[in-house]
């Protein structure tokens, strides 16, 4: 953990986390905003397999959504990232990241990690291929939703990003 992400705590998120995660992804404006309930189902379903970065106070700063896929129980969907912009520029995404994965790996035995981005969201594509060098892991991509798929407008597609096989941290030999 670096200086600057030292005054933050990554913890689970809770119901009462909820609003904070949806204003952030607001906020954020690249990500694709779900209803203020899908936020709050997310932290009470899915806490398990997301995280948020908390400030001194205990206020979410920073959060990661994901799932465990039913047909892959060792694989975690990335739904969401994203990290309010007062405190973009941290390392903290990459901080989240590591993590919820360090934390999952160990309780569910997570061996590799998938999420989608969009072919115009290079911070993201940064983001996951930088993680996949820190664990050793190589990185496939393929379409998943061609763009004529979304009937809500324009979209871009949505390529999916798999990532792994996953090797322990070293510190954890």
């Amino acid at each position: 953990m670096t200086a600057a992400q030292a005054d933050l705590l990554i913890d689970r998120p809770a119901v009462t986390d909820g609003a904070a995660l949806w204003r952030i992804a607001k906020d954020s404006g690249t990500l694709d905003l779900n209803s203020s309930y899908s936020y709050l189902l997310w932290c009470r379903d899915f806490a398990g397999t997301s995280a948020v970065a908390r400030d001194g106070d205990g206020e979410p700063v920073g959060f990661v959504t994901g799932y465990v896929r039913p047909e892959r129980p060792h694989t975690l969907l990335v739904w969401q990232v994203a990290v309010d912009a007062a405190y973009r520029g941290r390392g903290i995404a990459a901080a989240l990241l590591d993590g919820l994965t360090e934390r999952i790996g160990a309780e569910r035995g997570i061996t590799s990690v998938e999420t989608t981005i969009t072919p115009d969201n290079a911070a993201s594509e940064r983001l996951f291929t930088s993680y996949a060098s820190r664990h050793g892991a190589s990185v496939s991509r393929a379409v998943l939703f061609d763009a004529d798929l979304f009937p809500d407008g324009p979209h871009e597609p949505e390529v999916l990003f798999r990532i792994g096989p996953l090797t322990p941290h070293p510190a954890h030999h």
